[in-house]
């Protein structure tokens, strides 16, 4: 499979760039994002991720934190470009979404390790289950965190089956979320494209 290429300095905008194209960029990146957002259930979204969804994440956090030395790029790039799917897997950010408060804490509260709970399914294949928060563990036995990062790894006959349009199941198997979507043919020809 070929890997997705890693993002570089040259392939980002200056900020003065960024700032005149950034009304059409981000529209875009919205159009780009809605076949890669899916809900599970009306509290979780995961938001799939690629090169071009990272770049606008990686511009924005630019832009917001008025980000222009090299070395502050750099550490910008180290950061998200781990979240491109390289060539054998699907990788997400998981959101845990309340609109209160202290909905939201009590939820947290009941759920920890839900992000080892979440799966992909293609076709009758066997359950992959997401490998989550590689760079620091967002759970312990008391709650989980609202925001979680995670890659399914996929198998050759996984994505064969994927490019010859199976179908592509999502689902959570913890007892306060329990949920199951298959997704929509656009929805799962968006994400077939991440293995080139």
């Amino acid at each position: 499979m070929a890997a997705a290429e890693k993002l570089s300095r040259s392939d980002l905008m200056t900020l003065e760039r960024y700032a005149e194209e950034r009304p059409s960029f981000r529209q875009r990146v919205i159009q780009h994002k809605a076949l890669r957002r899916i809900a599970l259930g009306p509290h979780v979204t995961l938001m799939f991720e690629d090169r071009l969804t990272i770049q606008y994440q990686i511009q924005e956090m630019l832009r917001v934190e008025r980000i222009f030395d090299a070395a502050g790029i750099e550490e910008e790039l180290d950061a998200y470009n781990p979240l491109i799917p390289d060539g054998q897997n699907l990788k997400a950010t998981m959101l845990i979404e309340y609109p209160d408060v202290e909905q939201r804490k009590t939820a947290l509260a009941r759920m920890p390790g839900v992000e080892h709970k979440v799966w992909l399914q293609v076709d009758d294949h066997e359950q992959r289950f997401a490998i989550a928060n590689e760079d620091l563990d967002r759970s312990n036995d008391e709650k989980t965190a609202a925001v979680h990062f995670m890659r399914f790894e996929l198998t050759s006959e996984d994505i064969a089956a994927l490019r010859n349009q199976s179908a592509l199941r999502i689902g959570i198997d913890h007892p306060e979320l329990p949920h199951t979507v298959e997704l929509s043919p656009e929805s799962r020809a968006a994400l077939t494209a991440d293995f080139g």
